[in-house]
């Protein structure tokens, strides 16, 4: 999940010097997930778990695989559109509204939280993306336009995780045979992904054949298929498959702190002093969820109750 994170937070470093060069969300967008599926999809075929794990998905399984892919695109879409007019670091610090969305979402459709120490660690996570957020400069804000495209990715992605997590397997007995048919599940969502972006791109007129994009815009498109899209994605699966989502979501808090820091390193972003305590509450989470103790499950715990009265009898 941490390789995942550090991947996810890296596509606005990649995205931002692509859109200097006159490149829009849509054309990356398009070239991102195109990069992302063709490498997926050489996974699969390179390995043998990874082929048989794809021939044994069913049919409602990659009939969900790409119905995620569909649902990708919206999260995707409207964080890349918002990242045209607001920086890297804000954008990184709004998106982490989803944790407690994801935990929300759990209660009823995914596995819980285990314990107040995983809930105490996204409380400390939310009131660190508070701090982040408030200490905007005065004067600085970016357009709401943009502001409403990167609230609304959040949403959009929780909705993706929880479902992700459930095809993946969440918590699986069977973590080898599952991983191998999630290998096969994220070539096809990130193929459906690719697919959607390209017929809307070329529907649409946008530049986005290979002779219309700036050479130099190149190295950043592969960087944020593979980097970005492939090594994010596949990670997360692997993660989610072994943690659950509600977890997941807290441990991948760590990405804004490392958008962040890339952020001021490679494109001058600064943040206040303020919203660097909210990235220090945010690092805190993630270390107080990681150290929460390993959950005792129900039958385990009804069968410790039946000793104790045994013993007390």
């Amino acid at each position: 999940m941490l390789l995942s994170a550090c991947a996810f937070g890296s596509g606005p470093l990649f995205a931002k010097p692509v859109y200097a060069l006159g490149v829009d969300w849509h054309v990356l967008s398009a070239w991102r997930f195109l990069f992302g599926a063709a490498i997926a999809w050489l996974w699969v075929l390179a390995w043998p778990g990874p082929r048989a794990g794809l021939r044994r998905l069913s049919r409602r399984a990659v009939l969900v695989a790409v119905a995620l892919g569909v649902l990708y695109t919206g999260n995707s879409a409207t964080y890349y559109a918002g990242l045209e007019t607001v920086s890297a670091s804000l954008a990184a610090l709004i998106v982490y509204i989803y944790p407690a969305l994801v935990a929300v979402l759990t209660l009823r459709f995914g596995r819980k939280l285990e314990g107040r120490r995983a809930w105490t660690a996204l409380g400390v996570a939310l009131v660190g993306v508070a701090l982040s957020v408030g200490g905007i400069p005065a004067g600085t804000a970016p357009p709401l336009v943009g502001l409403a495209l990167i609230i609304a990715s959040p949403i959009i992605y929780s909705l993706w995780i929880v479902l992700a997590a459930r095809l993946s397997g969440e918590r699986a007995e069977n973590e080898t045979s599952r991983g191998a048919e999630a290998a096969g599940a994220t070539a096809l969502m990130m193929s459906a992904t690719a697919g959607i972006y390209w017929v809307s791109a070329l529907l649409l007129g946008r530049q986005v054949l290979p002779a219309e994009v700036p050479a130099d815009s190149w190295p950043g498109l592969v960087g944020v298929g593979l980097i970005s899209t492939f090594v994010a994605i596949q990670a997360f699966y692997a993660g989610a498959q072994r943690v659950g989502a509600a977890q997941a979501a807290l441990v991948s808090t760590v990405e804004p702190i490392w958008t962040i820091a890339l952020a001021a390193l490679l494109l001058g972003d600064r943040l206040a002093p303020i919203q660097l305590a909210g990235g220090g509450l945010i690092i805190a989470a993630v270390l107080l969820a990681q150290t929460t103790p390993p959950a005792v499950s129900r039958v385990e715990g009804d069968a410790r109750l039946a000793d104790k009265r045994a013993a007390s009898d």
